[in-house]
């Protein structure tokens, strides 16, 4: 069972739209997530809810993409937390854009909030929701990732991806993740 759902993605206005952004683009979108009670805890800003699993936590680290880890193990410890049991939502060079999946474990593909998470959590074992954001066309993989969706990108990402995703993220809270991994390994709308 997931119990924590952590966001990744960078703190601060100049980075809201971009593409390290789209689990925090994505959180935004929920309608679920405003109706929540956010407080700042654990070095981001937290919420809880009831599922029929149990009681959940959302977490959007504020400390910066590259130091997730400190915040995702923080909230761990404190609800006594496995690693098993954290989804990491996140962007995804090596999926197309349009695309997201579940999986669980497995390499970090240079992601350093990733990387961050498997330092503080003493393991990559973790549950992963994957946005496909494509590899940029030239050799500079941290501009990409830094640059801002396209206004066209955004419209697909608001009107197809983030509708199948919550779809699926319901599915998750609700039923588990086992339940959501084979439908949705690997889904692409565009």
């Amino acid at each position: 069972m997931i119990k924590l759902y952590a966001f990744l993605g960078n703190y601060g206005k100049e980075y809201s739209g971009n593409r390290h952004n789209v689990a925090w683009l994505f959180l935004d979108s929920l309608d679920f997530a405003r109706d929540l009670r956010w407080t700042r805890a654990f070095k981001g800003k937290v919420a809880s809810m009831e599922t029929p699993t149990g009681r959940i936590w959302f977490l959007k680290p504020e400390t910066y993409m590259n130091n997730s880890g400190e915040s995702i193990a923080e909230l761990c410890r404190f609800y006594k937390i496995q690693a098993s049991e954290v989804l990491a939502l996140h962007d995804e060079l090596e999926m197309a854009f349009g695309c997201f999946g579940f999986k669980f474990s497995g390499g970090l593909g240079g992601h350093n909030g990733l990387r961050s998470m498997e330092k503080h959590l003493a393991t990559r074992d973790f549950a992963r929701l994957r946005f496909g954001i494509g590899r940029p066309d030239h050799p500079d993989v941290a501009a990409y990732v830094l640059s801002d969706f396209r206004k066209e990108e955004r419209e697909s990402l608001d009107l197809a991806v983030f509708p199948k995703a919550t779809e699926a993220l319901r599915l998750c809270m609700n039923e588990g993740f086992e339940t959501v991994v084979d439908r949705f390994k690997k889904t692409c709308l565009l």
